[in-house]
């Protein structure tokens, strides 16, 4: 037996008020498009054919699927006959029919219509409690199965208070599915093609079309607005977080921690208010992280501290500590035990064990060696107008505070400069240097 989806993307959003298609707008750092994609994968379901507009199907390579553009949007009925043109007929398929903007649809729902499906239910659908005042299809009842499905707009009053509705999320015998879109006709207020009118098809044949009522409403509840995106991103991140603490990860306030699927936080991690993790950061054991901060493609090992800190791609060693206030950037690479400190920037450098910056300095386009030290104020002056130029520092170090370093620049292991050096040359080993420009110091007499 052969499963595959269509998703069905090609809405342009209106009340999204905005110039992006709704199934690409963001949710908890992916787009809405990403996590319907992610649930039929999980579900067992890898081929998935998207039914797109333009702007999506410039796009589309980017989820790893295939896509197909609806020209004309004629409704989900005429939607489903684009993309069944385009999808080699299978005798024994089985289609799933799933909305590009139900992000909080799991796995299990597209599971279980599938596994409902038998010999005389061509059909199966999920469906859901929903207030009487929503906009869903209501779904009208023959015993346990379907007789119909009455959209709102073409709801009567007496069908408008009925409270099991439509989720949206089918699956279908394919070569049934295929015979009854093949006769759909658009005979309704809005003159489109309706996908649900095939439940009377198939009940006026005889057959039985399956409801599966799902426990919780939130998770088939689509997205047509900003606060209705708000809404499900504010339970994605809930979810997020309670998967996080179930693994061992402490929460202190999971209302204002913000984390994106595919982050890894290890065990006895803790983390406190107002931080955010992001873009595949990894977070070892034994960390804390925050409050007031802000990871982004952040790999950290075990036993690392951040406080009120931002680090963007970038990878700590065990046992760094940063921060208050500091700025980590651009494939910044921290080795084991290094201590970045308040008001201190590091791009694109590493920096060698125990290595420390601990005051105001910016370390950019830089290596440092192991327990060499920055002092505060000092600036590597890695941009001279055309290009960007390294310094290198040695093992154990000592820049004074306030030292320009002009690169390109080294400065040998075991050397120091004096408070306020601008340094244009480079100092050897063991040198100690001072002044502007920097000079050598005259050598104590033993």
């Amino acid at each position: 037996m052969t499963v595959r989806a269509i998703v069905l993307a090609a809405g342009k959003g209106t009340r999204m008020k905005s110039d992006v298609t709704k199934v690409l707008h963001e949710l908890c750092g992916r787009p809405l498009l990403w996590y319907v994609i992610q649930a039929l994968r999980a579900a067992g379901i890898d081929d998935v054919l998207v039914v797109t507009n333009p702007e999506l199907q410039n796009r589309i390579d980017e989820f790893g699927v295939r896509g197909v553009l609806q020209g004309e949007q004629l409704g989900t009925g005429h939607a489903v006959q684009v993309a069944l043109a385009a999808m080699t007929p299978s005798e024994r398929g089985r289609i799933v029919v799933a909305y590009g903007d139900m992000p909080l649809a799991g796995p299990a729902i597209y599971r279980s219509i599938v596994d409902a499906l038998d010999g005389d239910v061509p059909m199966t659908l999920i469906t859901a409690r929903m207030p009487a005042s929503s906009n869903f299809g209501r779904i009208v009842r023959r015993g346990e199965n379907v007789e119909r499905i009455v959209e709102a707009r073409d709801a009567t009053p007496e069908d408008l208070r009925i409270e099991e509705t439509n989720a949206g999320i089918y699956a279908f015998h394919e070569d049934r599915l295929r015979e009854a879109v093949s006769g759909l006709r658009n005979d309704n207020a809005q003159k489109e093609y309706y996908l649900t009118d095939t439940v009377e098809k198939f009940v006026r044949g005889g057959e039985r079309v399956r409801p599966i009522l799902v426990e919780d409403a939130a998770d088939v509840a689509g997205i047509n607005d900003r606060v209705e995106l708000a809404l499900a991103r504010r339970e994605m991140n809930a979810r997020l977080c309670a998967a996080a603490m179930r693994d061992g990860v402490t929460i202190v306030d999971p209302d204002t921690t913000y984390l994106e699927p595919e982050v890894e936080i290890g065990r006895d991690t803790v983390i406190y208010p107002n931080t955010s993790l992001a873009r595949l950061s990894c977070v070892g054991t034994h960390c804390v992280v925050g409050p007031n901060s802000r990871l982004s493609n952040a790999r950290l090992g075990d036993r690392v501290t951040v406080r009120e800190s931002v680090i963007v791609d970038s990878t700590l060693g065990d046992g760094v500590q940063v921060g208050p206030f500091a700025h980590l950037r651009a494939n910044a690479r921290l080795a084991g035990g290094v201590r970045i400190g308040n008001f201190v920037e590091v791009k694109n450098s590493e920096l060698g064990d125990g290595a420390k910056a601990n005051h105001l300095a910016y370390v950019g386009d830089a290596s440092v060696g192991s327990g060499s030290n920055i002092g505060a104020g000092t600036i590597t002056c890695n941009f001279d107008g055309e290009r960007k130029n390294r310094t290198t520092i040695g093992k154990n170090v000592s820049i004074g505070s306030n030292t320009s370093l002009v690169a390109p620049v080294d400065v040998g292991d075991g050397a120091l400069t004096g408070a306020g050096s601008v340094v244009i040359r480079d100092v050897p080993a063991g040198e100690r240097v001072a002044g502007n420009p920097a000079r050598p110091l005259p050598k104590k007499e033993v």
